[in-house]
């Protein structure tokens, strides 16, 4: 009776942290639709409809101007509809009859709030948490490190994961030096690490290869497995102007962190296999929350709004990215494309990332 109870309360809990992965996701792709409203407000856009999730209504409210607010069924979605955006319309607050530049901004205004809120989520992260940072925890007697010390940075670049100490020392020869700033002692200092085996890893997970290029202990079990490492992960607690420098950093940390995976994809060093769609992102998101509670929550959150701030600004077909170009081809030609032909070419390519992201959810399950 008493393992019933503890595996219903197991799957409870697993459902909760779903659910506010679920939340996590809507919230920031309201904050995207947001910033188109906004920017349509005062540039004097006639609104539709602001809708919270897709699918059946649960619920509507209608002002006196006509403007439509909803919240529907499935909570993995949302839209800003502009009165004369997919449709002729005559009136001078239709989305097509204003002039290019305005429409720009509001086409890019989602992903600006996306990348604000991104920003905001780190700096809270930062001020509640600190820096998350790699701290010594054994040392050889040959090694340049000292038990208890704090790795901010090496050879320039901030290090705030062992995948960032690996991609800075990636290639390097034994003995090769490398500089790194370290907290010893309370007090920030600069140290040269002369490397004591090379640093050519095989995978993200080559943390042996790390270790012993360092000079840090560590302990393995009967299978080979690390068990005990001499690297762990601390938060570095930083002062007011670090982290209005921090946050910008680590928000292009993050960016960058998304161009690495699109051009590993592109060189076939990835596969399609290690992406995952909309039902993935939520699971993943609730194991992470699982794991590491609100900070963890607060990182993931501010990934995933950079990541959709460089998605749907990308020019691909239904995004918004590719209405910019829409819109800058007719601001240079001084006329439209045809606008059925556009619409025909958004409906197209929304249905293929629909698709997609399906498809790519199924696979991970065969």
């Amino acid at each position: 009776m008493y393992n019933l109870l503890a595996t219903f309360s197991e799957v409870m809990s697993y459902i909760g942290y779903i659910l506010l992965a679920v939340l996590v996701l809507l919230l920031m792709i309201t904050v995207h639709e947001l910033g188109h409203f906004i920017a349509g407000k005062i540039l004097g856009f006639g609104i539709e409809e602001f809708s919270i999730g897709f699918g059946p209504k649960l619920f509507q409210k209608k002002k006196a101007d006509g403007e439509l607010f909803s919240v529907r069924l499935f909570p993995l979605g949302g839209y800003c509809a502009f009165l004369g955006e997919d449709k002729e319309d005559a009136s001078d607050r239709a989305f097509n009859n204003k002039p290019p530049w305005k429409r720009i901004i509001v086409l890019v205004s989602g992903v600006l709030m996306n990348y604000l809120t991104a920003l905001l989520l780190i700096a809270i992260m930062f001020t509640a948490y600190g820096q998350s940072a790699l701290v010594t925890k054994s040392v050889k007697e040959n090694s340049a490190f000292c038990s208890g010390d704090i790795v901010l940075s090496a050879e320039g670049k901030n290090v705030y994961m062992s995948t960032d100490l690996m991609t800075v020392l990636d290639g390097k020869r034994e003995g090769d030096i490398i500089k790194c700033i370290v907290v010893r002692n309370g007090e920030k200092i600069e140290i040269s690490v002369p490397l004591l085996a090379d640093a050519n890893f095989k995978n993200v997970e080559d943390i042996r290869t790390l270790l012993n290029s360092l000079g840090l202990n560590y302990a393995e079990d009967g299978n080979g497995e690390i068990i005990d490492s001499g690297l762990k992960t601390t938060n570095y607690r930083l002062s007011f102007f670090e982290i209005i420098g921090k946050t910008f950093e680590y928000s292009f940390k993050l960016a960058s962190t998304i161009f690495v995976v699109v051009g590993q994809l592109f060189r076939g060093s990835l596969g399609l296999s290690s992406l995952g769609g909309t039902v993935t992102t939520v699971a993943v998101t609730a194991e992470v929350i699982r794991i590491g509670g609100l900070q963890y929550l607060l990182n993931i959150a501010a990934l995933i709004g950079v990541n959709l701030a460089l998605f749907n600004i990308l020019p691909i077909p239904a995004l918004d990215g590719a209405r910019v170009v829409f819109t800058v081809i007719e601001w240079i030609r001084g006329k439209p494309v045809n606008r059925k032909a556009e619409g025909i070419i958004h409906t197209v390519g929304f249905v293929l990332i629909l698709l997609f992201a399906v498809l790519i959810d199924l696979q991970r399950c065969f």
